[in-house]
This record gives structure tokens, sequence and C-alpha cells, in this order.
């Protein structure tokens, strides 16, 4: 998953382009009078009016928004038909600030288009919008249509209906079934205003001033507050993102298990960052739920220690290493090993061919040391410039960390970004050509993606083999909301080939050295209940230990209302049928609207 900041700055470029460059091709206008919103809207998510031009359309404003790239009004009906699966409001397009104001009531003529936010590419539904106004007041200071009441009864179970085939799999053209479908359901509100009332929040304030509530508390709650996402038809139906008309400095800055007490209204839309979106004109007070971040147990003497950590694009300018080193320190208790993800070069996303990230590397450790950790050593292979994805200019990689006192690395020589690392059998065991090495750098699987990082530790005179891993980030999948359902997830593609070479390359030691110890861990960008993981997994070549956890704490992120899986360490047979073994998914981050990264650590304890 690409970091949130940088998947949201890069979306927002697109979303400033004027929202007609992004609409459906619409028909040569017709014309039409005497049409109502609901007509407008209709019963399906594409409005049959789309390229006309409609006059005097009525309503009274519900809200209005003068910031962004998508300015305008939303008006609603006062005098609704009796078709729930026609929405009563539309968002009326001015591109400038607009002049109308809430209570006002208007007359709009102008041209219905379907604005599709994140352009066409994104597989986003569209949103009706009335463009090119022409707005007339008729009155000013009515009452605003009283918002509909959005609850856990109203919110039906089953999440969406399956796309047309005939469309592709849209679901643009079906006739809503706001009584039996969560999707059609907030359909059937586009543009309205709607309310909640006393929601917790399931994901974390961010950066861009916005939340998530779930209006269902009792929809796979995770320990701590969250919302849990446990399988492909697990899209938990109430969640909902909040956003505010309001000055953002007002805006709650919330982590996962407070509450908006009272009620939170405003006028439903629709957007690229998460679908449907209470745009609030009124917001509930934050009661604070004392969500503290966890720490884990240390380690015992007999114990080898092993994490990783997502640090979300590190490089020597970021204020975030005295924060990092005190998480790595107390809340992971120093582990022995820890593989560290998205590690920049020495000047971040300057692209001047810079690859070394020693200044990066050092100037953590020495944090860990200044945060009273011991004084790990690291190990790492450069990448070929601009090779390996990520923030462009940042050549992220993965890096071992390992505590000297604790364990001790085998180096052996060989390893270099583009030489693949393969295994031999030395007096009976398995042993790595190469120590750091990466595995097969060369495959096209690795194209613009992370090479895996192997090597060789020895623990207590006891050799264990670790890969550090980020495989391909889901960027470019269809969101839940899409049109096309189920979504299209066409970052798998490469994923999966990705696995496969990982669960190749471990099966190569099991084949050399059936009770090796091998770990492969990072962030695999996918679930431990997907095909990626499945391939991971193979024939029981690994195991996937954050399955050892009770459900309610099987998340390492948390994005868009669902905590989910992205970060794992699996474990071969050895580790999982040995002595024992301890896994923590410490929620120090996913959580946290201060986060330091998007990711928390994993950490495995287990005795070789």
């Amino acid at each position: 998953m690409p970091s949130k900041s940088s998947a949201r700055l890069a979306a927002l470029t697109v979303a400033a382009v004027c929202s007609a460059a992004s609409a459906v091709a619409l028909t040569s206008p017709a014309h039409a009078d005497s049409v109502r919103i609901h007509d407008i809207q209709g019963s399906t998510r594409t409005s049959a009016y789309a390229g006309q031009k409609v006059t005097d359309v009525a309503g009274i404003v519900t809200g209005v928004r003068t910031y962004g790239s998508s300015r305008g009004f939303w008006m609603q009906d006062p005098n609704p038909d009796d078709n729930p699966a026609t929405s009563e409001g539309v968002f009326v397009f001015t591109s400038s600030a607009p002049k109308a104001a809430v209570g006002d009531s208007v007359t709009v003529t102008g041209t219905v288009s379907e604005y599709v936010p994140g352009g066409t590419s994104s597989g986003n539904q569209s949103l009706t919008e009335i463009t090119k106004p022409t707005v007339s007041t008729v009155s000013t200071g009515n009452t605003v249509p009283a918002p509909t009441v959005i609850d856990a009864k109203s919110v039906p179970s089953a999440y969406t209906p399956a796309g047309d085939t005939a469309a592709n799999g849209s679901v643009a053209g079906l006739t809503l079934q706001p009584s039996k479908y969560a999707l059609d359901y907030y359909e059937s509100l586009e543009g309205m205003n709607v309310q909640v009332k006393d929601t917790r929040v399931v994901t974390a304030t961010d950066p861009y001033t916005e939340l998530w509530v779930t209006v269902k508390p009792h929809e796979h709650p995770t320990r701590r507050g969250g919302t849990l996402y446990g399988s492909y038809d697990s899209q938990n139906t109430g969640r909902l993102q909040i956003q505010s008309l309001g000055a953002t400095a007002d805006f709650p800055v919330a982590n996962v298990g407070d509450t908006l007490t009272g009620t939170t209204a405003g006028p439903m839309d629709y957007n690229q960052f998460g679908g449907y979106t209470l745009v609030a004109s009124k917001l509930g007070t934050l009661k604070n739920g004392g969500l503290e971040r966890e720490t884990t147990k240390k380690q015992s003497r007999s114990e080898l220690a092993v994490a990783t950590y997502n640090v979300e694009n590190l490089d020597p300018s970021d204020n975030t290493f005295d924060k990092h080193a005190a998480a790595i320190v107390n809340n992971l208790k120093s582990p022995d090993i820890v593989s560290l993800e998205e590690i920049q070069d020495n000047n971040g996303a300057t692209d001047d061919g810079t690859v070394a990230a020693d200044v990066t590397v050092n100037k953590l450790i020495d944090a860990i040391v200044a945060a009273g950790g011991p004084k790990y050593d690291w190990r790492e292979i450069d990448p070929v410039n601009d090779q390996d994805g990520g923030e462009p200019g940042g050549n992220i990689r993965q890096v071992f960390l390992f505590n000297p006192a604790r364990v001790s690395f085998t180096d052996r020589a060989g390893g270099d970004s583009t030489t693949p690392v393969g295994v031999t059998k030395v007096h009976g065991k398995a042993q790595l050509t190469a120590s750091p090495g990466r595995i097969a750098p060369a495959d096209t699987a690795w194209a613009n993606s992370r090479k895996p990082l192997a090597g060789e530790f020895v623990f207590r005179g006891k050799t264990v083999f670790v890969i550090a891993n980020h495989l391909n980030s889901k960027g470019g999948d269809q969101g839940l909301t899409a049109q096309y359902q189920p979504p299209v997830r066409s970052s798998e593609t490469q994923r999966h080939a990705q696995a496969t070479l990982v669960n190749s390359f471990v099966k190569n030691i099991l084949d050399v050295q059936k009770n090796a110890d091998v770990i492969a861990l990072g962030d695999m960008n996918d679930f431990e209940f997907s095909d990626t993981a499945k391939l991971l997994e193979g024939d029981g070549a690994l195991w996937s230990a954050i399955k050892s956890l009770p459900k309610s704490e099987r998340y390492t992120y948390d994005y868009q209302g669902n905590q989910q899986v992205l970060d794992q360490i699996l474990i071969s047979p050895s580790i999982r049928r040995g002595c024992g073994f301890d896994y923590d998914s410490v929620h120090v981050n996913s959580e946290f609207h201060d986060q330091i990264s998007d990711h928390d650590p994993q950490v495995l304890r287990f005795q070789p």
C-alpha cells in the first residue's frame, strides 16, 4: 500500500482539474422542463437526464462548499416522492465560491452531469451534479429539510449487489435496492441532508481533516475499538467517512475508539478517497476513548525476538527518528533482529543518483542508543537507482538491524543489487550463496518493486534464515465502493508472482534442510486471508503467524474504517511446531492521529 500521504497528494493533483475533465461522456444536450430533483437522480446510479439541460429545478440549500476544486452547494426538495430509491438531494457545481446560503429556496437551470471522482480509470462510481448553473433565489431563511437518520437499523447487512455482467461488472445501471444493500442505501441518499448519532471512530483523524465512524458498533469490532476487515465478504456496511464544511481547526482530532457524541449532520457526498462521505455542517462532540499505545513483552534470554517495521519513507530530513527509536526500544523492547521497510537513501526524494542509505540507517541507530537501546549493527544492499519503486528518487529498501550482543550475522560475499542469491548444502545444512543477498532481482516479478533481502543469522549457535520483504503495493486497485463489483484488484498479479518466488526460495532451503528455521517477514501489502498469503505459505513451507492471534487482534493497518493485515511474519514448520512461539501485533501507529508510520510493527519470539 502506498503511504496515505503520497497517495492522497497524487490524487489531489488529479482532482484539481475541473470536474468536467473526468465526467462520463455525455450525449448532446437536450432540454427538459419541470424536472424535480428525484427525477434527475432516478432509481439507478446514473441519471436519465445526463447531458441534458434542466430548467428551474427547485430546492432548499442544505450545505455550501467554498473550498477545494469542487465548489458548489447541495440542495434538497422538501417535498419527496414515495420512492426510497430516488434521492431528493443533488450537488450544484459552481466551480467558484457559490453565492447561495443555507436555507435559501432556489431554482437552478443547468446541465446534468455524471462526475467520476478520480477519473473514469479509477473505477469509482459517478456523482450526479448540475453543472454550469444559473441560480435564482426565491426566498431566504427557510427551514432546511430534516436530515435522514443513518443508523444500525437503516443500513442493510449486505454490502453490494454483484455488478451487471453485460456491463463489465458495473452496478451503475442497476435499479437501487436501498433496503437490501448498503451501497444502494447510501446512493439513495446522495446529495441529501443526513445525520449519524453517537458514533465510534474507527479510523483516526488524518492530515486531510477526515475520519471514519461506524453506525454499527457491533459489526466485527476489534478489541481496541476499530472494525475488522476479515475477508473479502466482510466489507463492513456501517463505515462512513466524515468531513466538515467548517474550519479545519474545529475538526475533532480523534483516535480509534473515541466517540462523536450527539449529532453529526450534513449532506451525503461521494469522493475518490473512500466513497460515501457525510460532509458535516454540524459535528458531534468528541469523547476520548483513552486509547494508549501498546507495549510488547521483553524476550527471554533464550528467545530470539524478530520484528518487522515499515518506517514510511524514512530519510535523514525527517523529524521522526527519535519517535521511531522510542517505539523500537520502549514498545518493541529492542528486538534482536528488526526488518525495516521503506528506508530511503541519504538524500531522500532528491533524484540525483544517490542510492546509499548509511546516513539514514546510522541516524536511526544513534537515536535508538540515545533512547536507551542497543547499538544495532546493520546489513542491506543498495538498489539500482530508481528501479525499486516507491517515492521517485527515494530508493527505498529493506534493512536488517541486529543486536550484536545477542545475535550474529553470517557475512558471505557475493550479494549485490543484481546477483541472485541461491541455496547450497554444506555439511548437511542449508547455506545461502551470499549473505546478504537478493532473491531473483532480475525477474520481471520485481519490476519497479522492492527485491527481497535474505540473510543468515546465528542465535545461540543455531542458524536462522530471514527474508525481508516489501511486496508490490495495492496502488491501482479499485476501492470497495467502486462501480465495479466485486472491485478489480489489478495489483495482485505482480504480488502473486512475487509471493511465488519467495515461497520457492524458502522451499529451496527446506529441500536442503527440512528442519531449517526460516522467517519471511515484512510489508506484504496483502491480507492474511488473501491469495498472496496462500502463495507465500504454499504447501506448508510457511505459515502466517498473525493467524495465531484472536481475530479481533489481527490487524496492522487501518484504512477507510477497516482494520486489516498488511504486515506479516511467516514461519517455517520447525518454528511453528517447535517449542512454541509468541506473536504480537504492536499497535503503536495505525489507530492514532499522530502516527509516525501508517503501519504497526510485528514481533515474533521463539526459541530456535
